[in-house]
């Protein structure tokens, strides 16, 4: 099953983050740096522009420490923020045209996510929390049209860069930025 960026694999890695998406994550890093996203996600766009997500679409800081307090693994958070990130650049390039000045920033990002899924993808899946699984579904289902909110396209990406801190900066042992 492909999720997100096309390509992408829904699997789930181990507890501790592997040496791949250690690398994958750095070059994530890289590529969300603030002066790419105010270009790409703020000024390509028109002003207070927004994107329709559901509210399952959008991962911030606060909702991983309220899973964490929760005692949801970090392998099962690290899943989350896969799908939910991955389908936020997925949302971004749907409203796009392929002339579109951001368009080529969006497939890199993309290129990364599958990169990402498929280092995932070496190892065994795992099950879950349900609390977790049921997030996942939540954003991958396309009926929840009455659950949406207005969201800038650099703010999801900012989402994604802060979670993706939080979840790998520790284990793959990222020096302050």
């Amino acid at each position: 099953l492909a999720f997100g960026c096309p390509g992408v694999l829904a699997v789930l890695g181990l507890e501790a983050a592997a040496p791949g998406e250690c690398e994958l994550t750095r070059l994530l890093q890289d590529k969300l740096r603030y002066e790419m996203r105010l270009q790409y996600m703020k000024h390509y766009f028109p002003i207070d522009y927004t994107l329709p997500v559901q509210y399952e679409e959008v991962l911030r800081p606060s909702n991983i420490t309220r899973l964490r307090n929760g005692t949801v693994s970090e392998a099962a958070l690290r899943y989350l923020w896969f799908h939910v990130s991955s389908q936020a650049v997925l949302r971004i390039r749907e409203v796009l045209l392929e002339k579109h000045p951001s368009w080529k920033y969006t497939q890199e990002l993309c290129q990364l996510f599958d990169a990402l899924g498929k280092e995932y993808s070496k190892y065994r899946q795992t099950d879950v929390e349900a609390v977790v699984a049921d997030l996942v579904k939540l954003v991958h289902s396309a009926g929840a049209e009455s659950r949406r909110k207005a969201v800038r396209p650099k703010a999801l990406l900012d989402n994604c860069l802060k979670v993706m801190r939080m979840l790998y900066g520790a284990p793959c042992e990222w020096g302050p930025r």
